[in-house]
C-alpha cells in the first residue's frame, strides 16, 4: 500500500490559492463557532469556475455540533442527521456574496466518508475538488487533508465495484457517479457526473489508479490507460448488494434532511428554488405562505417539482 503520492496530490488541491473574499468569509463562519471550529472546507461550482457570484459552498467542520450558536432543537437535530446548513450574505473586500454552509463535526464527517457509510453523499461529494478555506492550525489542516483522503479511497473503492471489468480511468468514475446520482433526490440532469468528470479529467485520471493503491487494492494497468480492478464475480455480487442498501436509503435520506432543514435552515426556500432554477432552468413562484411555513408546504411543491419534471 502506497499512499504518498495520493495524499500529496490532495493536500496540493486542499491548498491551493483562494480568492481572499472566499477565505475571509470562510473565517468568519470558523470565528461563529467561538474557537471550536476546526477547518472550513470550499467546495462546488464557484471553486471550480473561480467565481464569486451565485452561491459559495462551504463546509465547516467542528468540534463538536452544539458548538454553533442556535437552539439546543438544532443541536439535536444535527447530532441525529447531520449536516444542518444555513445561507449568509455579506460584503467581504467589495465583493457581495452568498454562501451555504454546512455544519458538521470532525467524527461525524470521518463517519460520513468511510466505507462503512449506508449515507453516499459525504464521501460523493469530497472525492471531486475541494479546498481547505480556513484551518484553525496545522494539525486541524491535516486532519481535514486525511477526512477528504478517505473520502477518495472509499469513492475509488466503490468505482471498482460498480464500475466496468476493466476500461480506462474516466470510465470508472463516470459509472461511480452515475450510481450516487440516481440514490439521491437531484434536480441535476442524468449527465451531470459525466459533465464532472469530463470538467476535470486529467485529475480523475490521475486520482483513482492512486487511490487503489493506498487502499491496498490490486490491479492490472496496461500501457494503453486500461485498468482491471482484480475483484472475484462473488465479491462483485456482494458490492451490489451492499450497495441496494445504499440506493434505496438515498432519496429517504434527503427527504429527511430537506424536512429537518425547514427547522434549521433560515431561508430555506428561497435557496431551494434558487437551486431549481439553477440547474434545471425552472423557477416556481413561491408564496409568502410557503416562506412562513416551508414544512407544510414541502409536500404540494414537491409535487409540484414532480409534474414539472424537475425532480427524479
Amino acid at each position: 500500500m502506497n499512499d504518498e503520492p495520493l495524499r500529496s496530490l490532495l493536500a496540493e488541491e486542499l491548498q491551493r490559492e483562494l480568492p481572499t473574499a472566499v477565505s475571509e468569509l470562510a473565517a468568519q463562519l470558523a470565528g461563529r463557532a467561538d474557537g471550536a471550529a476546526a477547518a472550513v472546507l470550499f467546495y462546488g461550482s464557484n471553486l471550480r469556475d473561480a467565481r464569486l457570484d451565485g452561491v459559495l459552498d462551504f463546509y465547516v467542520l467542528l468540534d463538536r455540533v452544539g458548538a454553533w450558536p442556535g437552539s439546543r432543537l438544532a443541536a439535536l437535530a444535527n447530532w441525529l442527521l447531520p449536516p444542518n446548513v444555513g445561507y449568509i450574505e455579506a460584503t467581504v473586500e467589495g465583493h457581495a456574496l452568498r454562501a451555504k454552509y454546512a455544519l458538521i463535526s470532525v467524527a461525524q464527517f470521518r463517519r460520513g466518508v468511510s466505507p462503512d457509510a449506508l449515507d453516499t453523499t459525504l464521501w460523493a461529494r469530497f472525492s471531486q475538488p475541494s479546498c481547505c478555506a480556513w484551518a484553525r492550525s496545522d494539525a486541524d489542516r491535516e486532519v481535514a487533508t486525511d477526512a477528504v483522503r478517505q473520502a477518495v479511497i472509499t469513492a475509488a473503492s466503490w468505482a471498482a465495484d460498480l464500475g466496468p471489468v476493466h476500461g480506462d480511468a474516466l470510465s470508472f468514475w463516470r459509472a461511480l457517479f452515475a450510481h450516487t446520482y440516481a440514490a439521491e433526490l437531484r434536480v441535476e440532469k442524468g449527465s451531470r457526473g459525466d459533465d464532472l468528470v469530463a470538467r476535470d479529467a486529467e485529475r480523475y485520471a490521475r486520482l483513482l489508479p492512486q487511490a487503489w493503491r493506498a487502499a491496498g487494492m490490486a490491479f492490472e494497468a496496461s500501457a494503453a490507460g486500461q485498468l482491471a480492478p482484480r475483484l472475484s464475480p462473488s465479491s462483485r455480487a456482494a458490492a451490489v448488494r451492499r450497495w441496494a442498501v445504499r440506493r434505496r436509503l438515498g432519496k429517504p435520506l434527503n427527504i429527511a434532511r430537506l424536512l429537518k432543514a425547514a427547522f434549521t435552515f433560515d431561508g430555506a426556500m428561497d435557496y431551494a428554488m434558487w437551486k431549481v432554477e439553477r440547474h434545471s432552468g425552472v423557477r416556481p413562484e413561491v408564496t409568502e405562505w410557503q416562506r412562513r411555513h416551508p414544512l407544510l408546504a414541502a409536500p404540494g411543491l414537491y409535487r409540484r417539482l414532480r409534474k414539472l419534471n424537475v425532480l427524479r
